[in-house]
């Protein structure tokens, strides 16, 4: 429900210069404009179920995006119900719209990827919602090893050479000497990920998908003394949210998609935190760094 200072559902993921928008709801393109965010860069749109708060802005955006003459084509990301309401769309909205969109409904019943380019992966998994919902994986993918610029220099390294050492072998020479790569070279940076979960209660195997992320955004609808709303609604509590970042070894974790019915968000933070001390409670506009 409408709440003052609270907006719906939408997030801008920026991964290796790609921007993804995940989720689409009410006045997304306003938002886009007032945080600065260009969405002529946008690269993809996830939409985890087609309940409206979470696609309501899907309308102006794609026809904005047309206004301004993208040619570039967007992938779209979505539950096999959104198909429908992309066809009527462009039925009565698609005459200005010269770019392509590429519509990819998804069905899985696992993590699967959906997305993959030669820096990250992104996976999607089915959620508990009460309808077709899922979540979204962003992986960044392993680098190559760097070689260290003294050992270029120590050993005279060809270029053959610190091709060999990069991909993490060692060098075996003519004369019988070996470079070892553990030596000679480093990785740049440990791979990151993030994790988007929203709408879902909790379910037995979405720790395990999620093992390793470095941060979990899941939603925590409720907070505690709720609880029943939540399992007749399929949406999650504080606590809920924060045993599922605990048992997937997350670095931290952030929550929204609060309940109308409580305007202090600071209980649904402190409640998380009993529980899982690195939890954030987002506001509209924050912006994080992983």
């Amino acid at each position: 429900m409408p709440v003052r200072g609270r907006n719906q559902s939408a997030q801008a993921l920026e991964v290796r210069g790609r921007l993804f928008l995940i989720d689409c709801g009410e006045g997304v393109q306003y938002r886009l404009v007032e945080e600065r965010i260009p969405m002529m860069k946008l690269d993809s749109l996830f939409i985890s179920h087609i309940h409206g708060d979470h696609v309501f802005g899907f309308f102006g955006l794609l026809s904005t995006l047309g206004m301004k003459g993208r040619q570039t084509p967007l992938n779209i990301f979505a539950p096999p119900a959104f198909g429908p309401m992309l066809k009527f769309f462009l039925s009565y909205y698609g005459d200005g719209i010269a770019y392509e969109i590429r519509f990819t409904p998804l069905k899985m019943k696992e993590p699967e990827t959906v997305l993959e380019t030669k820096s990250i992966c992104v996976k999607a998994f089915p959620l508990n919602h009460g309808i077709e919902t899922f979540g979204f994986l962003f992986q960044e993918k392993e680098p190559p090893f760097n070689v260290h610029k003294d050992a270029i220099e120590k050993f005279g390294l060809s270029l053959t050479e610190i091709g060999t050492l990069k991909r993490g072998e060692d060098v075996l020479r003519a004369d019988g000497s070996v470079i070892s790569a553990s030596e000679a070279t480093y990785k740049p940076f440990v791979p990151r990920s993030y994790a988007y979960c929203s709408d879902t209660a909790p379910f037995p195997e979405e720790a395990a998908w999620l093992k390793g992320t470095t941060v979990i955004y899941h939603e925590a609808t409720y907070l505690q003394e709720l609880e029943d709303q939540g399992a007749l609604r399929h949406h999650s509590t504080t606590l809920q949210a924060a045993r599922v970042a605990l048992e997937a070894g997350a670095q931290k974790l952030l929550i929204g998609h609060y309940s109308s019915r409580h305007a202090e968000i600071a209980r649904y933070e402190a409640e998380c935190r009993t529980l899982f001390p690195e939890t954030y409670a987002t506001s509209d506009g924050e912006s994080y760094d992983i």
